[in-house]
């Protein structure tokens, strides 16, 4: 996703205490989930039925899920009934909790179904747009589904989906999977059924309903790509968001098939930039006419691989979303623009880094934030990750690079990864000990701090350089350095390094990093 740093300032107090009804050890795995929703244009007040299939991975006397309780402001949802095969269940249900009594033997696989009805405190954003129109639209990251959803909201835990909204005949409903219905109700009303098969977590199930316009402007290897954009918004939206038909083939390509049966770009009301719902991208309401469209849809369309079709197993290992879709869209961006525009980028992808670091200094996985995981939306996760991701391709080349990413794509997807497994895989590929390279890059705050100097000897013709590491913790690194134009490339594994390389006469010209290459600051001492 991308981040509106303004909105999230002014929401803190909707992520504080989320809780999650499956700890390490639960005693379900949820299979599938029907989301049966009702909505309606005179109150903000929504009915909900929802049919769960858990398996039991343990006998139980009963399970949790994930659902806010109505509060005394009016806000969350109410639980009228549970049931199973029809039969009432008992159930209580506390702040963030809905507790479910029954008695299952390991590997029973049993439906359950809640009904519900409320105000959403968040979660589905109920609101009107810039055109004065009313909108409903799913704005799940990080653990906000439960606050109109039961479920086990938790981003280890995936289960395939289906949507089953009911509203007012004016509006279109986009969603994740594929339409398998749409028909006219009595009253007006109209039922629109969308199915996604593919196994997704919470933080990427949603709805968007509004008046929309619809365009397809192509389709990629039997992918349809949708538009979906407000009426008032055609001509900028239809026109700007064709861009995501030449984006896709990208990654199909160079990182493996896509997941979903197709992809929707969606103008809508989400508080980020750009939230990867899967298959159904949300993006702010003025991206129509942003001149970074393009850089925002490649990085949303690459989380359909990174974050969605391979997940993080905790948000403490968000950069293998973050940083994941940061660096494939430079990649993309390189690709197509040529490798300046990847060394403009990195440069400033770079300042971004080094500027966080002075405000907050922490290690890209970050496990010390156990519940504000908005916090997680930093520099460490989007740009060094992206930073770390650079370094491994230039350290192992570019064709073991891609074909580790390949791989390690191909072994998650439908799934969820942490950083060791991303390790494993690139070790695999490469045949190479990558241990030291992920623990500095990743679990240790910082970043190097180089002072450079350099000696011509006349008589020798030689150049001597030296290398020295001022930070507290002594990485092992390649510096690259250019003279007149030719790149010498020096080891450091210590805390001071020295190299010597014979030239034809004194350098007029001495570059450190030439190449952006490596995420450091440096210090020349002539």
């Amino acid at each position: 996703m991308r981040r509106i740093f303004l909105v999230l300032l002014s929401l803190p107090t909707l992520f504080t205490t989320p809780t999650f009804a499956q700890a390490p050890g639960a005693p379900i795995d949820v299979k599938h989930y029907t989301f049966e929703i009702k909505l309606n244009d005179a109150d903000n007040n929504i009915e909900g039925k929802a049919t769960v299939t858990v398996r039991f991975l343990n006998a139980a006397d009963g399970f949790n899920l994930d659902l806010v309780k109505k509060n005394a402001a009016g806000k969350g949802m109410l639980v009228s009934a549970v049931t199973e095969n029809g039969k009432p269940l008992k159930f209580t249900q506390e702040d963030e909790q809905l507790k479910i009594s029954t008695r299952a033997y390991k590997g029973n696989t049993r439906d359950y179904t809640i009904s519900y009805s409320g105000v959403p405190a968040d979660g589905l954003i109920i609101s009107t747009n810039a055109f004065g129109h009313r909108t409903f639209f799913g704005d799940n990251w990080p653990n906000r589904a439960h606050n109109w959803l039961p479920c086990v909201d938790n981003i280890a835990d995936k289960a395939p989906v289906d949507f089953i909204v009911t509203a007012p005949d004016h509006y279109q409903v986009v969603s994740n999977g594929l339409q398998t219905e749409e028909k006219q109700l009595d009253g007006k009303l109209k039922l629109t059924h969308w199915v996604e098969t593919v196994a997704l977590p919470t933080k990427v199930m949603v709805i968007g309903v509004a008046e929309f316009a619809v365009d397809r402007p192509g389709d990629v290897n039997g992918i349809p790509v949708f538009t979906y954009v407000f009426p008032e918004s055609k001509e900028a939206g239809f026109k700007s968001y064709a861009v995501a038909k030449d984006i896709l083939p990208y990654f199909i390509k160079n990182v493996g098939p896509y997941s979903y049966e197709k992809l929707a770009n969606v103008q809508s009301k989400t508080i980020f930039g750009g939230m990867e719902n899967a298959s159904a991208i949300f993006y702010f309401e003025e991206s129509v006419k942003s001149p970074e469209i393009e850089e925002l849809m490649a990085h949303e369309i690459a989380h359909q691989w990174f974050g969605d079709g391979a997940s993080e197993k905790s948000f403490g290992h968000l950069w293998l979303s973050e940083g994941f879709a940061t660096y494939m869209t430079n990649l993309y961006l390189e690709n197509k623009y040529g490798p300046d525009t990847l060394k403009v980028r990195l440069m400033a992808d770079r300042k971004t880094v080094l500027k966080f670091e002075k405000s907050r200094l922490s290690p890209v996985v970050d496990t010390a934030v156990k519940t504000q995981y908005m916090q997680l939306l930093n520099a460490n996760s989007y740009q060094k990750g992206g930073w770390v991701l650079h370094m491994l391709r230039r350290k192992l080349g570019d064709d073991i690079f891609w074909r580790g990413i390949r791989n390690y794509y191909s072994k998650y997807q439908g799934g969820n990864a942490n950083t060791d497994d991303l390790r494993r895989v690139m070790e695999q590929a490469s045949g190479k000990d990558l241990k030291q390279f992920f623990t500095q890059w990743l679990r240790t705050a910082g970043h190097p701090n180089l002072v450079v100097s350099w000696k011509f000897d006349e008589k020798d013709n030689n150049i001597t350089i030296n290398v020295t590491q001022t930070q507290e913790n002594v990485y092992n690194l390649a510096l690259e350095i250019s003279v007149d134009g030719q790149v010498l490339t020096i080891p450091v594994k210590e805390k001071s390094a020295t190299a010597r390389f014979q030239l034809k006469a004194r350098p007029a010209d001495v570059k450190i990093d030439p190449n952006v290459n490596l995420l450091a600051t440096f210090e020349e001492n002539k």
